[in-house]
C-alpha cells in the first residue's frame, strides 16, 4: 500500500457501540501500549487476512499444486514468529489477535526489558533509540521476524546505550 492512498488496511468493527467489545477493545490497547483503536482493528484484520487464506489453501489442499503454496504460507507465518515450528494450517485458525500483537517491534522491546512500560517503548522506537540488526527502525507496529530478534537494541549514538541512563528499565 503506497503512503497517500485511500485505502484503509483495517476494517471497523459492524456495531460501534457493544460494551463487551469495547472493552476487551480497551484492555488490549493498554496492555500492548497502541495509540489507538485503529492499531488494534489493523492486527485484526492482518489475522481475519490469515485465516481467510489458510481456508483457502485447506479447501484446496487435495489440489496437486496447492501443497507448495501452503507450504510457502506457513514457512512465512513461522518466519514471523505467528506459529511455531510443529505448527499446520489448522492451528492458523486457532490464532489470536495477540499471537499478531505480541510479534510488533513495541511489544519485543518491551519484552525483552528495553523499556519499562510498552507505552516507553513506542517512544524509544519513535524518537530512535531503538535499531534491529543495523537499520533503525522508528515504526513501532514493525513486524519483527524471528531471525531479527536477537539484533534488536539501542542505537549506538543513542544515550540510552549508557547503562546508567535514568529512563533505562532495571532489570536489563
Amino acid at each position: 500500500m503506497a503512503l497517500g492512498s485511500n485505502t484503509k488496511s483495517y476494517e471497523t468493527p459492524n456495531h460501534p457501540y457493544q460494551g463487551e467489545r469495547i472493552a476487551e477493545e480497551t484492555g488490549l490497547t493498554g496492555k500492548y501500549g497502541l495509540s489507538n483503536k485503529q492499531e488494534l482493528w489493523r492486527a485484526q484484520s492482518k489475522l481475519r487476512q490469515y485465516r481467510r487464506e489458510a481456508r483457502r489453501l485447506l479447501s484446496q489442499a487435495a489440489s496437486v499444486g496447492q501443497e507448495a503454496s501452503g507450504e510457502e504460507f506457513l514457512a512465512r507465518l513461522k518466519r514471523l514468529g505467528i506459529l511455531g515450528g510443529e505448527d499446520a494450517l489448522d492451528d492458523v485458525l486457532a490464532l489470536e489477535v495477540t499471537d499478531i500483537l505480541e510479534r510488533r517491534l513495541q511489544t519485543v522491546v518491551y519484552r525483552k526489558g528495553y523499556a519499562n512500560t510498552p507505552e516507553q517503548a513506542r517512544q524509544f522506537i519513535s524518537h530512535g533509540h531503538i535499531v534491529v540488526g543495523d537499520s533503525r527502525v522508528r515504526i513501532p507496529s514493525y513486524r519483527v521476524e524471528t531471525a531479527e530478534e536477537d539484533t534488536i537494541g539501542f542505537d549506538s549514538a543513542s544515550p540510552l546505550t549508557d547503562e546508567l541512563h535514568p529512563e533505562r528499565a532495571e532489570d536489563q
